[in-house]
């Protein structure tokens, strides 16, 4: 089976390149990889059509995206190019030639106000609060609107998930590291934000889901066209107990005082409840625990952290 993945060289991106490429189902030549340079979102109607009259693929996991959320809330309308039309381009390409699509898109899609503890499900209202979020919900219902009307055979799933870490560019984990080590040799408390919840989800084990969703036919249910899943990270924490289990697993004695996320001035404000609730997949356990997750991904942060502070002393 043949398989695209855009945003190839993304923090998803390579997790993916990484698990099709030892699915057997994509047999010795592996997934096509579509960086930023072949797929361009601003140029995606042209860059689409190009390349899948090139590379002829079955499938296509779309998880580039514009994910600067502070420069989507400077330029909405450059946000919305990119994460919404660029995603309604390639869906209409796709959907033409009868070829499966799974849109990566994201818990910003709602708003964070719900307190009923709660995670959001696949049908419930979104409602964006940010640019980001607005962006990203376009290029869903873009992706919708091409194969409801389609006459193709092709079928979209739009998997929505949540506080991505994992390998690439420094994500949160990365950022807690560096931050606790000013501390330490400051020594002073690291502030983390104590009012933002969500779903920590490492990539390795997202691209794993979406591997499985594509292996067993599985990426919408039987007699479907379009389907929404949740995929994420067993459990729930705020940023600030996410902080304290980064810093216990690389051995930073530092400690986290919680502070609200009005601390800091952004020009996006992040939902303050970004929990999902995660979609059932039938004959698939689900993600499992966030904090297993991150003792598996402890080992790529210390090694990272050794290899920082030798070349410091260097």
């Amino acid at each position: 089976m043949r398989v695209a993945i855009t945003g190839s060289t993304g923090r998803l991106g390579r997790a993916l390149m990484a698990a099709f490429g030892d699915a057997p189902f994509t047999g010795p030549s592996g997934p096509v990889g579509w960086d930023r340079a072949a797929f361009d979102l601003d140029d995606a109607a042209r860059t689409a059509d190009a390349l899948l009259d090139r590379d002829r693929p079955e499938v296509v996991v779309h998880a580039a995206a514009w994910t600067d959320v502070d420069g989507c809330a400077r330029d909405g309308e450059l946000a919305r190019r990119r994460n919404g039309d660029a995603t309604g381009a390639l869906a209409r390409a796709c959907a033409k030639r009868g070829v499966d699509l799974i849109v990566i898109s994201t818990n910003e899609v709602f708003d964070g106000t719900r307190r009923d503890g709660r995670g959001y499900a696949p049908d419930d209202p979104a409602g964006p609060a940010n640019a980001y979020g607005a962006s990203k919900l376009e290029g869903e219902c873009q992706a919708t609107a091409a194969y409801d009307a389609a006459d193709a055979t092709g079928r979209l799933a739009i998997v929505r998930t949540a506080w991505l870490f994992g390998p690439g560019a420094p994500d949160f984990p990365h950022k807690i590291v560096r931050a606790g080590e000013k501390a330490l040799r400051a020594g002073s408390s690291l502030w983390a934000v104590g009012d933002e919840w969500g779903t920590p989800t490492y990539t390795h084990d997202l691209a794993e889901a979406l591997v499985w969703l594509v292996g067993e036919d599985a990426v919408v249910a039987p007699g479907e066209r379009v389907a929404i899943h949740h995929i994420v990270g067993g459990g729930l924490a705020s940023r600030a107990d996410w902080a304290r289990d980064v810093l216990g697993r690389v051995g930073l004695d530092v400690t986290v005082d919680e502070v609200p996320g009005s601390t800091w001035s952004r020009a996006s404000t992040p939902p303050a409840w970004a929990v999902l609730a995660p979609t059932p997949l039938p004959g698939r356990e689900p993600l499992r625990p966030w904090p297993e997750a991150m003792a598996d991904y402890a080992l790529s942060l210390r090694r990272s952290r050794t290899a920082s502070n030798s070349t410091t002393r260097a």
